[in-house]
């Protein structure tokens, strides 16, 4: 992974941001994407969700006759000077925009479609694009910046200041269509980190959106004794979520290999990450984490902990830069 340069964009210097909006599924991971690129982009965007009626939500967006009728009112009213796509179903309605009203068309992730339909295209080094409107990334875009962790940090450090150090962050994700986490699965992954706790160890786990009921319940109960006995912290999903004071204050992070932009985040920060395999493949997804590991970013989690240097990785700030530069603004 070659390094980006990086680049500052000072508060104030700048008139006033043109009007934007994000184009989404409804989707944790793409939305966060889009919104991290906003912000250091000095954008404020309107987050449009992007659902379709049947039959329409079954066919690749790619081959719809009219993408702009299809999701209807998630696009009315007048259109921004810029729409940021996100995903297969935000590059189909973006490109369709900047078709019929002239606008600026920005898309994160591959289009899967000719990229030149786009003013510019922004994707990881695992999508496999390049071209002239192409901007590369060693990672995921993401909100994960040194002043958002700072915060979380500050948030969050009062109630996890009981448990044990070094500090385990876990960042579990789910079933996905290409990897499996089902409650065998979360089972194993608990013990492992049970036997973590029981070496000394604090553990702070938080599950995402697509962990199930089933592998939530299984990752409880491998970590109710250690909760009990002020050694582990679980997030039950009531209240903030404490995803990013997690990151923050790590010393180790173990994260769950179906998620780009959970290993993207935890690669944005002084801890070193450690990838939990799962069940399943997916080309893109494995070929990602690989060119963490062969960076010196990552390793695999084989059951224990694991240190040593890191330097973070985060491509977002001066991918925003490039953006702004040529959009213009």
């Amino acid at each position: 992974m070659t390094a980006f340069p990086r680049h500052e964009i000072l508060p104030g210097a700048l008139p006033a941001p043109p009007s934007s909006w994000i184009l989404s599924e409804p989707y944790a991971g793409l939305m966060a994407q889009a919104q991290g690129l906003a912000h250091a982009a000095a954008l404020v965007p309107e987050a449009r969700i992007l659902t379709a009626p049947a039959p329409w939500r079954f066919v690749t967006a790619r081959i719809w006759p009219a993408p702009l009728a299809i999701v209807g009112k998630a696009i009315s009213g007048p259109v921004p000077d810029i729409v940021i796509g996100c995903g297969g179903v935000g590059a189909v309605v973006a490109a369709a925009l900047r078709r019929r009203h002239g606008i600026s068309a920005v898309q994160i992730q591959h289009p899967r479609m000719d990229p030149r339909r786009f003013d510019v295209v922004l994707v990881s080094t695992h999508d496999d694009l390049t071209g002239p409107n192409v901007i590369v990334t060693r990672t995921a875009l993401h909100g994960a910046s040194p002043a958002r962790l700072a915060q979380a940090a500050a948030l969050w450090r009062p109630a996890l200041t009981h448990l044990p150090r070094p500090l385990v962050a876990v960042l579990v994700g789910g079933a996905n269509g290409r990897f499996q986490f089902g409650a065998p699965d979360a089972a194993a992954l608990g013990a492992q980190l049970a036997a973590l706790a029981a070496s000394g160890a604090g553990i702070a786990l938080t599950p995402s959106r697509r962990t199930s009921p089933a592998a939530h319940a299984a990752l409880a109960r491998a970590l109710g004794p250690a909760q009990a006995a002020g050694q582990a912290y679980f997030w039950d999903g009531t209240g903030d979520n404490p995803y990013f004071g997690l990151l923050a204050l790590a010393d180790v992070i173990i994260a769950t290999e179906d998620s780009v932009s959970m290993m993207s985040e935890a690669a944005a920060t002084t801890a070193p990450l450690l990838i939990a395999r799962l069940p399943g493949h997916s080309r893109r997804i494995r070929g990602f984490s690989e060119g963490l590991i062969a960076a010196g970013r990552a390793r695999n989690f084989i059951g224990r902990l694991e240190t040593w240097p890191v330097t973070p990785i985060d491509d977002t700030e001066a991918a925003a830069f490039e953006l702004r530069r040529r959009l213009g603004y």
